[in-house]
């Protein structure tokens, strides 16, 4: 029983150790999201920081249009970033037994 805890003990740090190293490196990461076929490209950091925006100049001629462009490639740079997120967490605790429905980070 007493060891069964240590090697848990030394799993959750293993993890804990994966876990902030992946997080380092979601810090570092950049994505960049895209509309319109590329006339509007919107760049975030792994933290969800907006870093640059690109909008092709012929767009602007369509207020609506702009915004909806700018708008839908934020949301393909979030869902980006998401999945980098999903895949790095997922394999820093991989092969720890966490219970079901349990998400990391909390």
């Amino acid at each position: 029983m007493r060891g069964n805890i240590a090697q848990l003990m030394q799993q959750a740090q293993k993890m804990q150790e994966q876990m902030q190293r992946a997080q380092e490196e979601l810090a570092n990461l950049e994505v960049t999201g895209n509309a319109g076929g590329g006339m509007v490209n919107v760049t975030l950091s792994g933290r969800m920081e907006c870093r640059r925006v690109r909008i092709d100049p012929s767009v602007l001629s369509d207020p609506e249009m702009a915004e909806d462009l700018v708008a839908a490639a934020f949301n393909d740079a979030v869902n980006k970033v998401n999945a980098a997120s999903q895949e790095k967490m997922g394999a820093a605790t991989a092969g720890l037994p966490l219970p079901p429905g349990m998400k990391l980070p909390f």
